[in-house]
């Protein structure tokens, strides 16, 4: 499914659940991701947004909106903003899809990590505040939080390197001398040192919505790779998206760039801030950094094998999905001294 499809089934079963629900019921399709397709309902008072998943093949495991629906339901006032969610439906009859449906956060979606948008005194602010939001997602308490299931502990870095891979051989991309020695060199080189938080899979910029006027976020988003997993996974995705991407690519990084001239921290400085706020001193290395560009490597080619399919959630899927082989040939370089 490419977009969310509206039916007066559809708001006679949200009216029946929801109060402020007016006769009439309106989606607008929200453009410009790659994951679940989410759109805007307006019906009566109501402000929601509502997010299922794609029509079609999609690879095991991909798109679970159930889980999703799970863990923004358990974060609810704790120190992790996330948006009030309603209802869960696994009617495919009512919109094509399983869905649910959450409440609309007033705030600002920014993708492109140079921040132009913003004065340069803030910039820093919004990447600080990424850090500490990302730092308290890994203290929850999975226990208190219902989450103790939500995924299986330790592990997890051995679990990436084989899940991955499979999903690199199911998207039937063509060979890729890059990918296949990422394989390797993860393989040899898994750490010894192993922890299991909560993790939220695709943590960067473009995820997450800031207060309408002020520096800070009020809502991390997009949740459909949250498990329970190792933190440095976590924070080597967000390193990855901000500094090993180029201000073209799609996820807008700086690569290439220097951050001290707009205003931005290096890598190292957003780690400090995360160490900090997660309560030590650490470092990330190498071997999460590799894990993390072999893992959108593959999640790339997947965002092109649906486009070759007819069934991505935004048109430049294709494009966006040529940046696999880029990030398999990163990954690969950061291996050159240590395989």
């Amino acid at each position: 499914m490419t977009a969310l499809c509206g039916s007066a089934k559809l708001g006679d079963w949200l009216r029946a659940r929801l109060e402020g629900m007016g006769p009439d019921l309106t989606l607008r399709p929200i453009s410009g991701g790659q994951s679940n397709p989410t759109a805007f309902l307006d019906s009566g008072a109501r402000r929601l947004v509502l997010r299922g998943r794609p029509s079609g093949v999609l690879l095991p495991s991909a798109h679970a909106v159930d889980r999703e629906f799970r863990v923004q339901k358990a974060l609810a006032g704790s120190d992790v903003p996330v948006p009030k969610v309603l209802l869960y439906c696994e009617d495919r009859s009512l919109t094509g899809t399983e869905f649910y449906v959450m409440e609309r956060v007033e705030g600002r979606v920014l993708h492109d990590n140079r921040l132009t948008e913003l004065p340069a005194p803030e910039r820093r602010m919004v990447f600080d505040d990424l850090a500490r939001i990302l730092a308290a997602i890994h203290r929850v308490d999975i226990q208190a939080a219902g989450l103790q299931d939500y995924g299986r502990p330790g592990g997890f870095a051995r679990r990436q390197i084989e899940r991955w891979s499979r999903q690199w051989d199911l998207a039937t991309p063509r060979p890729n001398a890059d990918i296949d020695r990422l394989k390797a060199w993860l393989t040899a080189h898994l750490p010894t040192e192993d922890q299991t938080t909560l993790v939220h899979g695709d943590f960067r910029l473009g995820n997450v919505m800031l207060h309408p006027v002020e520096p800070r976020i009020v809502a991390v988003l997009d949740w459909e790779l949250s498990t329970l997993g190792h933190p440095l996974a976590d924070l080597a995705h967000s390193c990855v998206y901000t500094w090993f991407m180029s201000p073209d690519d799609y996820g807008r990084g700086l690569r290439g760039l220097d951050p001290a001239a707009l205003d931005l921290p290096r890598m190292e400085d957003f780690t400090a801030t995360y160490f900090a706020s997660a309560g030590g001193v650490g470092a990330l290395s190498t071997f999460w950094l590799a894990l993390a560009l072999f893992r959108n490597a593959v999640i790339f080619e997947g965002i092109a094998a649906r486009a070759r399919q007819g069934n991505a959630s935004a048109a430049n899927a294709a494009e966006v999905g040529r940046l696999a082989p880029v990030l398999a040939r990163l990954g690969a370089a950061l291996t050159v001294q240590s395989f």
